[in-house]
This record gives C-alpha cells, structure tokens and sequence, in this order.
C-alpha cells in the first residue's frame, strides 16, 4: 500500500496539508524553529560571498542576523530537491526538459527565454522573499499557522500576485 501511494502522480492536498502540518509540529518541538526556506538562499549568497572576500561579509548587519552557514534549513532546501527527484521517478513523470509544454504554448520553444523569465522570476521571487521577511513556506505555513498578522497579508499578496501573473502572461 505505502508503495502504491509513494508511485501515485497525485497525492491528495488534504493528505499532503496534514503531513507538512505534523512535520511543522516536529520542526517546533526539535528546533524551536518553523519551516522555511527563502532565508537559505541568502545564507548560501553569504556563503560564497565570504569565500570571496575572505570572511568579510559576515560583518554585515545582515549576516550577523542571519550566519551564512549550513543549517538544517539549508538541509531542508537540499531535501526538497532530492524529494522532488525522487518523486518523480516512483511516480514516472520523470523527464529532462528546458522549456514545459505550457511555457511553450503561450511563449514558443526557444531555452533562452524560458531562462530568462526563470532568472528574472527567481530575482524577484528572492527580493519579495528577504522584504517580506519570508517566503510561501514560512509565512504560508508557518506564520498562519500560528496567525501571524503580517503571514496571513503576506499570504493574501502571494495569491494575488500568482493570480495576477497568471493573467499576465497566460489570459493574453
């Protein structure tokens, strides 16, 4: 049974919502800390940074906030990765590609530019990120988990914005 579920292309979101709802139990209980993930890119930015300029950046307000060092955040984001590869072989829906038929659809088959939407999404992504202070994960679950006044704007802002990219790039 647990073989059959594990190989499923779909999980059910109500299955799905109540796993991350006990891992965020567990992650309180074991680390004192929600779920998160957007603060582990600017750790691993930090991080390569010091490399550079020979541990000069951890001087920098930001850094003294938040070390750039690997955490079990960190952890978390190469755990997802590897989730999501994994899942994606036991369920067989596994494929390399650049460009989804869905991009491909509205936007054509040329790399370049679905790198380029990728890119400039991502930077965005990441500025929305560090000025909301959190990402999905951590205002989405964590914060309106404990009804946190700014995670619930914050998660209102996140759909508004998908809904209104949506329109942007897909109604046209």
């Amino acid at each position: 049974m647990i073989i059959e579920w594990l190989t499923m292309q779909q999980w059910s979101p109500y299955l799905a919502g109540a796993g991350i709802g006990i891992l965020s139990w567990f992650t309180f209980l074991l680390s004192d800390k929600g779920l998160g993930c957007s603060t582990s890119y600017a750790k691993t930015a930090g991080m390569i940074e010091s490399v550079v300029t020979r541990g000069k950046s951890r001087d920098k307000k930001y850094y003294k906030e938040f070390p750039p060092v690997i955490d079990w955040q960190w952890i978390l984001v190469i755990g997802i990765i590897i989730g999501a590869f994994l899942s994606s072989i036991l369920s067989g829906t596994f494929s390399v590609g650049v460009v989804p038929d869905l991009f491909q659809a509205r936007f054509g088959d040329d790399p370049a530019v679905r790198i380029l939407f990728a890119l400039i999404g991502g930077i965005l992504m990441g500025i929305g990120a560090r000025w909301a202070r959190g990402c999905t994960s951590g205002h989405g679950i964590t914060g309106n988990m404990q009804l946190g006044t700014a995670s619930l704007v914050a998660s209102a802002c996140f759909f508004a914005g998908g809904i209104a990219m949506a329109f942007i790039l897909y109604a046209f």
